[in-house]
């Protein structure tokens, strides 16, 4: 099945987004044009090569163990699905999560697809490390230190290799420095001033040098990124959480803007807020139901099936439309779930659908919608 591939590295609304024939063209008007001179200085900067791609929380145990056999089943429906981004970390199931999808990729054609990883926790073998309440479950056999300084960077990657057993990453994202970590909390912004001193540095030297096609922060909030836009050289950001049918305002209107300034784009992830817009009884990390969550979704289903229309499809759909995102990464943990998730991006919804959700204010006026491609 074809997948759409970004053959430009910006995401322009006056230039659009090139697309294959096969796949659907989204809506790629942005918030406010830029000038003229704005795009004339924009960067050009790296893109996955697909933008329907397959998170990696699922392979680290996340909610609940899975077996290899599972996963790696997963990988490869995703894989024969035309999906050709994959992200992963060593915090996803302490290692478990890189040496699963390691054990996958490394049978492909390592230009046939785009591979990212996560930097900020060094991991140490541990036998008797035990996370309580952790996400991960199963034996975990590591345990993990903060680091974000240039060196920890520079090991962190090598030892992901390793558990890959790959030669090289596409994309490198600074991982969790956000006030949700409940390890840091409000002492986010330390570590973020050593991830400035020590990680951004290194990691642009990197790109510079040709290690890696791109960097920037994996994160479940706004500020942190909207913070490295100020004060760094990022290319791209992986926003999770953030950029669902459920919530996606304030990314809309901030997030995005600002990326798209820099000619930086953004990875949506938890696009289904973890399983909550695919019907399963969760939302997000937390484990608690925001106020107002549940009653939304509800009316979002009754919209849904008066058009006939898959609420998990039209939620990744929504998530893929606007042109500043260069990814969606939902997750999967068998083959059924992996190929229905990359299905749904070729999917056909009608745009009437897309009407009512805007009449009845349950996502925002200026919201990207996909839209067929015409001709």
């Amino acid at each position: 099945m074809d997948r759409r591939k970004f053959v430009t590295q910006s995401s322009l609304a006056a230039a659009g987004v090139l697309a294959s024939a096969a796949f659907p063209a989204f809506g790629n008007s942005i918030n406010m044009p830029l000038m003229k001179e704005e795009q004339e200085n924009i960067i050009q900067r790296f893109r996955p090569i697909t933008l329907s791609g397959l998170g990696g929380v699922a392979a680290g145990n996340g909610f609940h163990e899975n077996p290899d056999t599972d996963v790696n089943t997963a990988l490869e429906a995703a894989w024969n699905s035309g999906v050709r981004h994959f992200d992963t970390s060593p915090w996803y199931g302490l290692g478990l999560s890189e040496r699963r999808f390691g054990h996958f990729l490394r049978n492909q054609k390592r230009e046939e697809f785009t591979l990212s990883t996560k930097v900020g926790r060094v991991l140490t073998a541990d036998k008797n490390f035990v996370l309580k309440d952790a996400l991960w479950k199963g034996k975990l056999n590591f345990s993990y230190r903060y680091d974000y300084s240039a060196s920890g960077v520079r090991r962190s990657i090598e030892d992901s290799l390793q558990r890959l057993g790959l030669p090289s990453l596409d994309i490198v994202y600074i991982h969790d420095l956000s006030p949700d970590n409940g390890d840091m909390k409000e002492n986010w912004v330390k570590y973020f001033d050593e991830a400035l001193k020590g990680a951004m540095p290194e990691l642009t030297k990197m790109r510079e040098e040709g290690i890696i096609k791109g960097w920037g922060l994996g994160v479940n909030t706004l500020e942190p990124a909207l913070k490295t836009i100020e004060m760094a050289d990022p290319d791209i950001f992986l926003s999770a959480t953030q950029y669902s049918l459920i919530k996606h305002e304030e990314a809309l209107n901030k997030l995005f803007p600002a990326c798209e300034k820099r000619g930086i784009s953004v990875v949506v992830g938890a696009p289904l807020n973890a399983g909550f817009l695919a019907g399963v009884d969760r939302y997000d990390y937390s484990g608690t139901f925001p106020q107002g969550t549940k009653e939304k979704l509800a009316k979002l289903a009754v919209i849904a099936k008066k058009h006939g229309t898959d609420l998990r499809t039209a939620a990744l759909q929504f998530s893929a439309a606007p042109a500043v995102v260069s990814g969606v990464i939902p997750g999967a943990w068998n083959a059924a779930q992996a190929k229905a998730n990359a299905d749904s991006f070729n999917a056909s919804i009608p745009k009437e659908f897309w009407e009512d959700l805007k009449k009845e204010k349950l996502i925002a006026a200026n919201a990207q919608t996909p839209v067929k491609k015409q001709g």
